[in-house]
Formats: C-alpha cells, sequence, structure tokens
C-alpha cells in the first residue's frame, strides 16, 4: 500500500490511498466529542468522555505532537473529507516495567468500522515511525478483551509480546488484564 509523507503546504502529515492524517483542529472537537460519548466506541475504555475531557485531550495530542513530531493524529477519509476519528503513535508513561513505549493508537466513529480504515492508516503510521523516527521497536495495547483491536495489531503485523495489569485500569478488572504486541523496525532506509 502506498503512503506518502505529505509535501510543504498540506494539511496531512501522512497520506495513504483513502486517508489523511493531520494535526487536530478546533472543527474537530464535536465529531470526536461525539465518538467518545458513544458506548459502542468507549466499550473497551472505562468510561464515556464528556465535551470537555475530549477538548483537553485534543490540546494533549497537539503538544504531544508539538514536542515529539507524532501523535494520535485527526484522520480524514479523502474521499468525503469527513473526520472519521485518530490513528497515530504516541508515546505512553504509565506506572509499569514496560513503560515508556511508542504506541500505535487507534478510535474511529463506528459508521468506518470494517472498512479496513484502522488497518490502512496503522500500517501507515508503523511504517512512517520506522522511516522517519528510526525507532527500533513499536507496540499497540489493548484489553484482553478488545478482539477488534487485537485483530488490527495481527493485520499490521505486530506480534504478541505479553500480558500485563495496566496500572490506569485498576477500577476497571473486566479491562485491566491486557495484552501488549509488539513489531520490530526490519531496516528503516
Amino acid at each position: 500500500m502506498a503512503t506518502e509523507a505529505a509535501g510543504e503546504g498540506d494539511q496531512y502529515v501522512l497520506r495513504t490511498p483513502r486517508l489523511g492524517l493531520r494535526t487536530w483542529q478546533s472543527c474537530d472537537i464535536n465529531p470526536f466529542a461525539r465518538m467518545n460519548a458513544d458506548a459502542q466506541v468507549m466499550k473497551y475504555f472505562p468510561r464515556l468522555m464528556s465535551t470537555a475531557e475530549s477538548q483537553a485531550l485534543v490540546t494533549r495530542l497537539n503538544a504531544h505532537f508539538e514536542a515529539h513530531g507524532f501523535t494520535y493524529f485527526a484522520v480524514d477519509e479523502l474521499s468525503s473529507g469527513s473526520f472519521i476519528g485518530f490513528v497515530g503513535l504516541k508515546v505512553q508513561l504509565f506506572a509499569h516495567p514496560i513503560s515508556p513505549l511508542v504506541d500505535c493508537g487507534w478510535r474511529l466513529a463506528p459508521e468506518y468500522w470494517g472498512a479496513g480504515f484502522a488497518t490502512e492508516a496503522a500500517s501507515a503510521v508503523v511504517n512512517w515511525g520506522f522511516h522517519k523516527f528510526r525507532f527500533a521497536k513499536i507496540h499497540s495495547l489493548a484489553p484482553r478483551v478488545n478482539q477488534p483491536s487485537i485483530a488490527v495489531m495481527q493485520r499490521i503485523g505486530l506480534e504478541f509480546e505479553s500480558e500485563f495489569e495496566h496500572p490506569l485500569l485498576s477500577d476497571c478488572p473486566h479491562l485491566q488484564p491486557c495484552v501488549l504486541y509488539s513489531i520490530h523496525c526490519t531496516g528503516a532506509g
């Protein structure tokens, strides 16, 4: 699948055949907040998020981009220009021996599930991370019960590394057992 880094003046940091990945804009807050308030989308998260919490997350993700050059990017479907969710890379810091790590993560609105968008964008950001940032290894993690995300991890070539009790999910025993998948760079050039 062809992936290209955006050219100068392009709003997208990264493009795939069907998707544009970019930094967050104020117009993303409302559709993102709707996603984060959807019980179906947030099934594998501790709780739904308010609009204020979604806006705060957008602020943190843009700050992460400024600090590192990557983040969980806002994703647009190029044919319609519609915001569909996020996919990207983020440094995860939490109190556990596996941390810190670079995580490949995603969250899409339900109307865009099943079209291969998460797989397409996640594969692109993993390759981009290896080539642009020269990461030796990229991880992805999810609650063990989140089989749809685990399936995406496997489709993009990540392999099971371990299972762990996520310290940030200690109040959610049904979500706390998490899996960690990873992929090693095989010679970024």
